[in-house]
């Protein structure tokens, strides 16, 4: 049975020309800036791609591998993970890797498996939590491009597994070395933003009461299961448990913002500031919504946070790995694959 692997996607190189492709690319998709078209267009191709593509290319730079085929660090650990994952689930599968911008194509992708002829196939999207910029655009161009095929085979998707104990424990598992060995005053766990119009819209009660508190997201349950923010704090709370975290020791923060539109608070970088303030200048950092190690952990995390905070006054920064293709992730994913086998 084949099992298509999707995820975000790197550009071909770290030089601007590739950069602003995928960058075109990835910005043009109606579900990560849902804005009315001719507005996203000038949005960016006037305001983003004359500037972003040189600043994004120098922050690939400082990330990107000696591999001639596999240099961006997503590609790299996610063909790492594709082969451990294979191997984990045996001759009936066949697994193959898929990027929703960039290279290998998703079309392309899709169509390989297509070519197998198989009756049926599993998607899995690579993402924990479920968001219409990530799990929503990967599945509507899985949908999309399967409209036009001959013969459609059943499918099935993998759900968003941000509350699956297989993936808290191999987040646990990958945390733990870091922590033993700092022994931070505090551990943050920061996880990707999204405008808060993406997160309004997916919470069941609407605009009246989604991040309406500030314990908005203290309880998951039917009016916001499929809510991205309250999926992350479901994580971190599993997580903080699963590595016996005192409420105080642990807290949360979204990263990675964009444009000026209103962004899912608290910020990663805020609450680091906040941290120094406190007096709390030994931090372990975690990112539970990247399952592999990418520009946005290694860079933005682990270069530039840290710099910036150990610049403020703070003493010891330390970002744990994302879990790439450690085994108690490779299992937990084959778990999931096999879980609700059809």
């Amino acid at each position: 049975m084949p099992v298509l692997l999707v995820n975000t996607g790197s550009p071909a190189s770290p030089v601007v020309r590739d950069v602003r492709r995928y960058l075109k690319r990835f910005l043009s998709d109606p579900r990560v800036i849902d804005l009315p078209a001719p507005l996203r267009w000038l949005l960016v191709h006037l305001v983003i791609l004359p500037l972003r593509p040189r600043r994004t290319a120098a922050a690939y730079q400082r990330v990107w591998l000696p591999d001639d085929e596999l240099g961006a660090p997503l590609l790299a650990h996610s063909e790492a993970f594709r082969e451990e994952l294979e191997r984990s689930l045996g001759s009936g599968y066949r697994v193959v890797l898929a990027m929703r911008y960039g290279e290998p194509s998703l079309e392309a992708a899709l169509q390989h498996v297509l070519d197998m002829q198989p009756p049926k196939i599993v998607v899995f999207p690579m993402f924990p939590h479920a968001a219409t910029a990530t799990t929503g655009s990967a599945l509507a161009a899985v949908y999309g491009s399967l409209a036009t095929a001959g013969d459609v085979p059943a499918l099935r998707v993998v759900a968003p597994f941000f509350d699956d104990v297989g993936f808290i424990s191999a987040l646990a598992a990958s945390a733990r070395p870091a922590l033993t060995r700092v022994n931070p005053d505090h551990v943050l766990m920061s996880f990707h933003g999204l405008p808060e119009r993406h997160v309004r819209r997916s919470d069941c009660r609407g605009r009246a009461g989604c991040l309406e508190s500030d314990d908005c997201c203290d309880v998951l349950g039917p009016h916001n299961r499929h809510c991205y923010r309250a999926q992350c704090h479901e994580t971190a709370r599993r997580l903080g448990a699963a590595l016996e975290l005192a409420p105080g020791q642990w807290s949360v923060g979204f990263q990675s913002r964009m444009g000026r539109t209103p962004w899912i608070s608290p910020a990663t970088e805020d609450r680091l500031t906040a941290l120094i303030d406190a007096g709390q200048r030994r931090v372990v950092v975690l990112t539970p919504s990247f399952v592999a190690d990418c520009l946005e952990t290694l860079e933005e995390v682990g270069i530039g946070l840290r710099e910036r905070f150990l610049s403020r006054g703070g003493e010891s920064f330390v970002l744990a790995p994302c879990l790439n293709a450690r085994s108690e992730w490779v299992a937990a994913a084959a778990r999931l694959v096999r879980g609700d086998a059809f």
